[in-house]
């Protein structure tokens, strides 16, 4: 397996599509990686040559990714919830915080039902 920024990536996979598994980077920017180095993204990872990966690592290492990225993201909501504002109070319930409405969803969020007793349930 190759190394790039700490992670490895898979072998037999295609070029684009392995540069994914690197957290912060998707389909698009592996692309543009690609094209940016002058590497076929439908060529296997195990048919680069050393030269192609080490400018991979480099034009890779350009973007924001692994730590750093989870670092800003993490400090971006801890900030929403310090200053307590509604994105930042919804992230602390655990609740959705864009928009969607939790009457009937977002049970990923508020996890399994909690049955409340004498509940009268409105029939349509």
């Amino acid at each position: 397996m190759a190394r790039i920024l700490g992670v490895d990536i898979p072998n037999d996979k295609q070029v684009a599509y392995s540069l994914t598994y690197i957290y912060g980077i998707g389909l698009n920017t592996a692309k543009k990686a690609c094209a940016a180095t002058n590497i076929d993204p439908t060529i296997r990872v195990k048919n680069l040559s050393e030269e192609q990966l080490t400018a991979l690592r480099s034009e890779v290492s350009k973007y924001k990714t692994e730590g750093d990225l989870r670092r800003e993201i993490a400090l971006n909501i801890k900030r929403l919830e310090e200053i307590g504002c509604y994105r930042g109070i919804r992230h602390r319930r655990g609740l959705p915080c864009r928009g969607q409405g939790t009457k009937n969803n977002a049970r990923t969020c508020k996890g399994p039902r909690k049955t409340i007793a004498n509940k009268k349930v409105a029939t349509r």
